[in-house]
């Protein structure tokens, strides 16, 4: 039955349609992303962000300030990525609307939504048309057109923000030239639409809609705009490599000086929240400025660094080709001989793990990008194992900082070697010594790391532009922590001439971490091309098994 008004249940129940229907979504949105590597999370991200809003509203109370708050919280505490955080500000400006009116009508529905575009535009340091900001906006304008014009009654005016919203999103390419040449719609207008669609679904029962088939002819768009999407509501992102993320404990008339630092040092800026609490997003070239400004007006915590560029491990694929059970955070334990000092590493691919195991390490978790295992993952694999010292390997920029709160939240003396690639933890085991203590263990291994060149090869999803020029889909790229740094028709091809970029006459070992989408030709190519070009080289091969990444190396 279509109700005229909608209560605390049944705006909960919104919560969990938006939520279902961000998953069934995910997949389609991801692939809408500006970036050409197999890693596109716009969607994850999103879908991410509400299973934390829906986790908190199913444990909420009966009222709807009770409801409304958890969505609030929830959104705040759960976005990821800059598609969750503005997602969430959007979530939390509708919530403020809608708790003060203890209903949702048409009224109430219009002014939430208007109150929404303005807290998003706000929380975005530089407000770019044809992104999720514009479908918010053009929503927002049809709610209120509907009222104006006597709307007949909820569904009727959900129906129309629809068709408002579907107009305005197919505009965006018109509005953005990156989503023109990618031949792309903005990916978080289209998570964003899904929200009405729940609505809908709350309201009168109908099915959420069924994700569109996957079109092959979708591109991507005109530059490395970041891991997260292209709607990224501060334009191009191209000149700035990393995703800074953290939740900050401030004052809120301190916020202003904190945005205005955060302006001059990047771009892609999103800051919300209040009283108090607030999650923050930049992408900048300096990551030590941006937590520097945030500790000038406050404390930040649980801080997120992303390489923009360097998006070794991909989910999707990591979960269907991998049991279900080992994806995101399952502990994997092996035995041995007892020892002063365990070694607990991240990774993705059965061979990684076997190669691990055989280097010393007593337990694995899986995740990398996009899927990051959380700190009780790590507290679980510590407490697993029966050594007092350990010694933790993230090989992940993102995973880095969760590691490094483990230590305070168990009684082991725990030591993190910030490796940020398959290839650096391999390096590090290098000086393992299970019988030195942590201290002694893991400065030995960060020095041995910090002697590796890493990158790897990896697949253009679409077609782009770059700096090396054009890229076709389909064509092979090789990237290392600059950027990208080879495009070619094969990825032995493209394996070479990264390789030509990153060895130079000091190197005396390459580490060839092979993935399950190697073939023997490619290495027996890459083996005769260092053969050839730096024949006093040694060559160690290692079969990885790791998803879309045929080649990782390690120049050292």
């Amino acid at each position: 039955m279509t109700a005229d008004r909608l209560g605390a249940e049944g705006l909960r129940a919104t919560m969990e349609c938006f939520r279902d229907a961000l998953a069934l979504h995910r997949d389609v949105v991801n692939q809408l992303n500006v970036y050409p590597v197999p890693d596109g999370d716009t969607g994850t991200n999103m879908a991410l962000t509400l299973e934390t809003v829906a986790a908190e509203v199913s444990a909420a109370g009966d009222a709807m300030d009770e409801v409304c708050a958890a969505i609030s919280h929830g959104s705040l505490m759960g976005a990821r990525g800059n598609s969750g955080v503005i997602l969430s500000q959007i979530l939390r400006g509708m919530a403020d609307s809608v708790a003060a009116a203890g209903y949702v009508d048409p009224p109430v529905l219009a002014d939430a939504l208007l109150k929404a575009s303005a807290a998003a535009d706000e929380a975005v340091s530089a407000p770019v048309e044809g992104t999720i900001l514009t479908v918010l906006r053009d929503v927002a304008t049809a709610a209120a057109d509907a009222v104006a014009e006597g709307v007949d009654g909820l569904i009727q005016m959900v129906e129309a923000c629809q068709r408002a919203g579907r107009a305005s999103l197919d505009r965006t390419p018109e509005l953005l030239p990156q989503l023109a040449r990618a031949n792309v719609v903005d990916a978080g207008g289209a998570g964003f639409l899904l929200l009405l669609d729940a609505l809908a679904t709350a309201l009168d029962g109908r099915p959420l809609p069924d994700p569109p088939p996957v079109d092959p002819a979708a591109g991507v768009g005109a530059t490395a705009a970041g891991a997260d999407d292209a709607h990224g509501a501060a334009g191009d992102a191209g000149s700035t490599r990393y995703e800074v993320m953290f939740f900050l404990e401030a004052d809120d008339d301190r916020i202003g000086e904190f945005r205005s630092a955060w302006g001059a040092l990047g771009d892609s800026i999103v800051v919300v929240g209040g009283d108090g609490l607030w999650n923050c997003h930049i992408h900048s070239n300096d990551i030590g400025a941006s937590i520097e400004a945030g500790i000038g007006v406050g404390r930040p915590f649980d801080i997120r660094v992303t390489d923009l560029f360097e998006q070794v491990e991909h989910v999707e694929s990591l979960a269907e080709s991998t049991a279900a059970a080992e994806i995101g955070g399952t502990v994997t334990t092996m035995a041995g001989e007892p020892v002063r000092t365990a070694v607990v590493a991240v990774s993705a691919g059965a061979g990684v793990r076997r190669i691990f195991e055989s280097l010393g390490v007593r337990a694995v978790i899986t995740g990398g990008q996009t899927m990051n295992p959380s700190t009780e993952h790590f507290v679980q694999a510590v407490e697993q194992l029966d050594a007092d010292e350990i010694v933790l390997l993230p090989n992940n920029k993102n995973i880095v900082a969760v590691a490094e709160q483990v230590d305070g939240c168990t009684g082991a003396t725990v030591r993190v070697v910030p490796t940020k690639g398959i290839a650096e933890g391999l390096a590090a085991l290098m000086a393992y010594d299970p019988q030195a203590g942590a201290d002694q263990n893991s400065s030995a291994m960060a020095d041995a790391a910090s002697e590796v060149a890493t990158g790897e090869v990896t697949q253009a999803v679409r077609d782009t532009e770059s700096e090396l020029g054009p890229i076709a889909a389909g064509q092979w790229m090789g990237l290392d922590c600059r950027g990208l740094r080879a495009v070619a028709p094969s990825a032995a091809q493209a394996a070479t001439g990264l390789l030509a970029e990153i060895i130079d006459d000091s190197h005396e070992l390459v580490t060839v971490i092979v993935g399950a989408d190697a073939t023997s030709g490619d290495l027996e190519a890459v083996s005769a091309w260092l053969a050839e070009h730096h024949s006093a080289l040694e060559m160690e091969v290692h079969e990885g098994r790791q998803p879309l990444y045929p080649f990782c190396f390690g120049v050292e």
